[in-house]
């Protein structure tokens, strides 16, 4: 049975859709939530107190603890004293969901360059921002899990979502360095990526769809990564019941010796080089290093 019994766990963007689901899921099994939401616009405009409380008042009626929280996740001052005043009131934070986010489509040819901005800013800034704010307290508590939310449109691209699908796979490239450097504290970094009908793909779906892709399909796969006994710098995709993961993979490839190392050889080579046989999956950039070392040595030898 997971648990988060006397946990605190900080969800951002939880007034709705998923981070609301996130929240009152963590509520039921025992931890104390910061709701944290902005309470604006699909597009970021605006702002309500609202939502937030709504979720706070849901969590109580439920015999739960939580308190309402409005910090931009922009805003470094205001996510500091977010995560002070939840220290300060329960002594500790355990688990942080970074959800929020905000919506910008358009084409890359019709989208400007405030449109991209906004969309990264809230994404992969606010993710970092409100990261930075747990971790050192995580660090000398040797104890943490963090969430950062992807998408299938950072992972594999979607018309109309350049902001967005740059802001998203940023974030798990944050994850693939935050897994190591938080490892020998046993914090736990995860990412991820939901397929759920929210307000966010509210005219994107069928009704059919929506029908399956309910927030609460995805929560159990959100709960996993950041339980006690997560993983570690996984990928996990969820949406409608599925599960699974994804993740980024370096084909075997070739060695060039010397006098065929041109672009003419590779064209000649490249159904080779991309041969999915032999995949794999790193752990940090210097495993690629040492495989691209050790495959120059190897073909020396070989040559000599």
């Amino acid at each position: 049975m997971i648990t988060f019994d006397e946990q605190v766990a900080i969800v951002t963007g939880a007034g709705q859709g998923l981070g609301r689901s996130y929240a009152l899921a963590l509520a039921e099994r025992g931890a104390r939530i910061v709701v944290n939401d902005l309470g604006v616009t699909r597009d970021g405009t605006g702002a309500s107190s609202e939502a937030a409380a709504a979720v706070v008042a849901e969590i109580e009626a439920a015999g739960g603890e939580a308190v309402a929280n409005g910090a931009d996740v922009t805003d470094g001052d205001a996510v500091e004293a977010m995560v002070r005043d939840a220290v300060e009131r329960w002594g500790r934070v355990d688990v942080l969901i970074n959800n929020a986010g905000i919506l910008r489509d358009k084409s890359f040819v019709k989208m400007d360059q405030a449109d991209f901005d906004l969309v990264v800013k809230v994404h992969l800034t606010g993710t970092v921002i409100c990261t930075k704010a747990v971790w050192e307290r995580m660090r000398e508590r040797n104890y943490g899990r963090i969430m950062v939310t992807t998408s299938s449109s950072g992972l594999y691209g979607n018309f109309g979502q350049a902001n967005y699908g740059a802001a998203k796979l940023a974030v798990v490239g944050l994850m693939n360095t935050l897994r190591t450097e938080g490892a020998r504290y046993d914090i736990r970094v995860n990412a991820l990526a939901p397929v759920a009908h929210t307000r966010m793909t509210d005219d994107l779906l069928p009704d059919e769809a929506k029908a399956l892709l309910k927030p609460e399909e995805v929560t159990p796969g959100a709960l996993f990564l950041v339980s006690k006994d997560a993983p570690n710098g996984v990928v996990l995709t969820a949406g409608a019941g599925g599960f699974a993961t994804a993740g980024i993979f370096e084909t075997a490839g070739v060695w060039l010796p010397p006098g065929e190392r041109t672009p003419e050889t590779i064209a000649e080579r490249f159904d080779e080089i991309r041969d999915p046989e032999g995949n794999q999956e790193f752990a940090g950039g210097a495993e690629q290093s040492m495989k691209f070392l050790q495959m120059a040595m190897t073909g020396l030898q070989d040559k000599s």
